[in-house]
């Protein structure tokens, strides 16, 4: 028998932000990510942020053309979100959370 914990624990988003340095956009895009996870995944939810400037051999692995990418690991299918994240409703969208209108 499983409770509700087991079952919530599979629902975990796993969110890949890839930016270069602490630029004005990398910043609006990680403010903007965590309040709409805060608002519609609230503790479900792992944000790993990648600076290419300290790893740019890491932006081999998800194929990253530019950035501030946002790259949904968990779910799969993975999906990708490029710029700052401000369309809220773009993102819901792009991340699943929201049927396209």
């Amino acid at each position: 028998m499983m409770d509700e914990n087991d079952d919530r624990s599979e629902k975990n988003w796993e969110l890949r932000l890839y930016v270069a340095g602490q630029t004005p956009k990398s910043l609006k895009a990680f403010a903007n990510l965590k309040k709409i996870c805060d608002e519609h995944l609230a503790g479900q939810y792992r944000i790993e942020v990648v600076d290419l400037m300290l790893s740019p051999q890491l932006a081999e692995g998800d194929q990253i053309l530019a950035i501030p990418t946002l790259v949904r690991k968990l779910p799969e299918p993975v999906r990708k979100i490029i710029g700052d994240l401000s369309n809220t409703e773009r993102v819901l969208v792009g991340l699943d959370l929201r049927p396209v209108a």
